[in-house]
């Protein structure tokens, strides 16, 4: 390669962190004033379970987050997290959720198969909604939910929250300034043995797709730009399942997953994941120093070390003759569930955060494909689209 297409450490960074740090953020909210400097968003949490505890240790210290209440169909896990993170209230059902003491966000973090109908709910009493993947069952679901947000001048998003690393904007910055030359293809891939403290993870609605695979899809797609079309088989590994709320049942959502998807302009990326994967690493991927996302261009490759949803660098090749190079090592503030505080600080500045409503939808319609893609045994064309590139 010759010295004009060289590159190095120092000067990719600072190329990478301008760009990053000049995207254009439209106003939150186009036609009103500015909220106050300093003010702080009411947040009540519903979904009480495992994921919350990992949420309410963040959203406790955000800045601009005020912990309202939580809500959970058991009663118990509700009182028992407010304790624990100092809420003043808390709900046993929706329906006293929404009636009770005032809040702005709703945070959904209840079973996946439920997430359309209580956030539609909380959509129609003037909340907003941080709803984590998927933000409905359907894309048909989904886009109701949205156009319903928007016709009461609220504001609706989905998990997950990939685009807020560093290494996505790295990454974003590599592609866009061509340092890759014309990308080709890309890979990505996640998957464990399984959860065990649930069954919705494994009934219809649920699978593999929604709970592994969308956080690849999101990052290929945040990356490589809207998909067109896809292909995909799914299958069933495992038919039954032992799991801590209803011991033994029948697997109903896909436990294994192949999907192909093209992105246009001749890019065509894959991604795949499953309940059936060995990992060494486990469900938390603590110590996973892996790539387990790659993208090959025609001037060079690179890859995501760790997983997307918690990234600790990207492996970067432009030369024939050097190894490749590690870059952003840091994650910096990015967490997986740091979505919700995203939004409450975009509903507190008024700035519009890099989370898209549109992108979650266009990767629901992904994971719908793919099914019907497997059931018909075609490829099959996708409709929705989202403000591409995510960085510019």
């Amino acid at each position: 390669m010759s010295d004009k297409n060289a590159i190095t450490r120092k000067t990719f960074l600072t190329q990478t962190s301008a760009a990053a740090a000049g995207v254009l953020l439209a106003p939150l909210f186009s036609n009103a004033a500015a909220p106050a400097a300093g003010k702080k968003i009411k947040v009540a949490v519903i979904g009480c379970g495992s994921v919350s505890g990992v949420y309410l240790p963040h959203l406790s210290k955000a800045e601009y987050v005020e912990l309202v209440s939580t809500c959970d169909i058991k009663p118990d896990r509700a009182q028992k997290r407010a304790s624990e993170f100092n809420v003043p209230n808390h709900y046993p059902h929706i329906d006293q959720l929404l009636a009770g003491a005032p809040f702005d966000l709703m945070v959904n973090l209840t079973n996946m198969q439920e997430h359309g109908r209580l956030n539609k709910q909380a959509l129609m009493t003037g909340k907003h909604v941080w709803s984590e993947k998927p933000m409905a069952n359907t894309y048909k679901e989904g886009r109701e939910l949205l156009d319903l947000a928007i016709s009461k001048g609220l504001r609706i998003w989905g998990a997950p929250a990939v685009v807020n690393s560093p290494q996505f904007a790295f990454m974003a910055q590599a592609i866009n300034s061509g340092k890759l030359g014309k990308v080709a293809a890309a890979h990505a891939h996640y998957g464990h043995l399984g959860p065990t403290w649930s069954a919705f993870f494994y009934e219809k609605g649920g699978g593999s797709l929604p709970d592994l695979g969308v956080y690849n899809l999101a990052t290929l797609s945040g990356l490589l730009g809207p998909v067109k079309n896809v292909i995909a088989m799914t299958s069933i590994v495992t038919d039954t399942r032992t799991v801590d709320d209803k011991g033994t049942i029948k697997v109903e959502g896909e436990d294994n997953a192949m999907v192909v998807m093209d992105h246009g302009n001749g890019i065509l990326s894959h991604v795949q994941c499953g309940f059936n994967y060995f990992d060494p690493y486990g469900h938390e991927g603590k110590g996973q120093d892996r790539p387990t996302i790659a993208i090959w261009g025609t001037k060079g490759n690179m890859a995501l070390v760790g997983y997307d949803w918690a990234p600790f660098g990207v492996d970067l090749a432009v030369s024939f003759t050097e190894k490749p190079v590690r870059y952003v090592e840091d994650p910096g503030t990015y967490v997986w569930q740091q979505g919700a505080s995203v939004i409450c600080e975009a509903l507190a500045t008024g700035k519009e955060p890099l989370i898209n409503a549109e992108h979650a939808l266009h990767v629901l319609e992904i994971i719908e494909a793919a099914r019907e893609s497997q059931a018909s045994g075609k490829r099959i064309a996708l409709k929705s689209t989202f403000k591409w590139p995510v960085v510019s």
